[in-house]
C-alpha cells in the first residue's frame, strides 16, 4: 500500500507513539486524523502539522464517540484506508495491594481502554476500508495494533495491563484470516520500553536505568522508530496476521 495520498486514522496520536506515527505518515505524504481525548496536544499537532491533519475528539471505549469521529473523518477526508492503534494506558495494580484485592474498576477500565477501545476502532474503521478500489493485490486497507512486551512476560502489577496487551496479540491472527476477504490486512507491533510522556516525567536516572534494561541497542526506544516499523508494515503487503517485538531483545524481570 502506497502512503501517500493515504487516509490513516492514529489512535493516541497527540503524544508519544502516536504522534511519533502521525507526523511520520504526514512527513511521507499522508493525511492523518488523530482520535484522542487530549484536546490542547491533539488540535495544537494538528495545527502544526497543517490541512493534512486533522484532530477529532474521541472516547475510543464508547461506541457512539468512535461512529461521530469516524463520520467526521469521512466527511473531511473522503476515506480511510490505514489505521493504527496507539491509545492505552498502563494504570498499575497488584492482585493483592496495600489496600486490598485490586479492585475490578481498575481492571475494566485498562481492559476497556486497551483492548475494547482498539476493536472498537477496528471494526468501525474495517467498516469503512472495504469502500476502498483496491490496489493490484486487491488490498483495501491495513490496521496496525498495538500490544507491548508485557504480553509476553508481564511485571508484578501489570496485572490489567498484561491481560490487555495479550488480548490484543490473541485477536492479531483471527482478525486477519477475517479481514483477509476483504483486502485488510492486520497486524501488531509488541514495543519494549519506548520513551513516551510517561517515561519522560520519570527522573533521569531512572530513565537510564530502564533503558540499560535492554540488551542492544542499551536505551529506551524512540517513537521515530515505532513509526518506521509503522511504515513497513504498510507498504509490505506480505506482513499479515502476525506480532513484532519491537524491543531491543528486553525480557522483562519479574519486577
Amino acid at each position: 500500500m502506497n502512503i501517500k495520498d493515504s487516509v490513516a486514522i492514529v489512535t493516541g496520536g497527540a503524544s508519544g507513539l502516536g504522534e511519533g506515527t502521525v507526523r511520520s505518515l504526514v512527513a511521507s505524504g499522508a493525511r492523518a486524523a488523530i482520535l484522542d481525548v487530549q484536546e490542547d496536544k491533539g488540535a495544537s499537532l494538528a495545527k502544526e502539522l497543517g490541512r493534512q491533519v486533522m484532530f477529532v475528539k474521541a472516547d475510543i471505549t464508547n461506541g457512539e464517540s468512535t461512529q461521530n469521529a469516524i463520520n467526521n473523518i469521512i466527511d473531511v477526508f473522503g476515506s480511510i484506508s490505514i489505521v493504527v492503534n496507539c491509545a492505552g494506558v498502563a494504570d498499575p495494580g497488584k492482585l493483592l495491594g496495600k489496600d486490598g484485592p485490586l479492585s475490578l474498576a481498575h481492571f475494566n477500565k485498562v481492559i476497556q481502554i486497551n483492548l475494547a477501545g482498539t476493536i472498537n476502532v477496528s471494526r468501525l474503521a474495517a467498516e469503512q476500508m472495504i469502500k476502498n478500489i483496491p490496489n493490484e493485490d486487491g488490498e483495501k486497507g491495513v490496521i496496525i495494533n498495538t500490544a507491548s512486551a508485557a504480553a509476553f512476560d508481564g511485571q508484578i502489577g501489570q496485572i490489567a495491563y498484561s491481560a490487555s496487551k495479550a488480548g490484543v496479540v490473541g485477536m492479531t491472527l483471527p482478525m486477519a484470516r477475517e479481514c483477509a476477504a476483504y483486502g485488510i490486512r492486520v497486524m501488531t507491533i509488541a514495543p519494549g520500553i519506548f520513551m513516551t510522556p510517561m517515561i519522560a516525567l520519570m527522573p533521569e536516572q531512572v530513565q537510564k536505568s530502564l533503558g540499560e534494561m535492554v540488551p542492544f541497542p542499551q536505551r529506551l526506544g524512540k517513537p521515530s522508530e515505532y513509526a518506521l516499523l509503522v511504515k513497513q508494515i504498510i507498504e509490505n503487503p506480505m506482513l499479515n496476521g502476525e506480532v513484532i517485538r519491537l524491543d531491543g531483545a528486553i525480557r522483562m524481570a519479574a519486577k
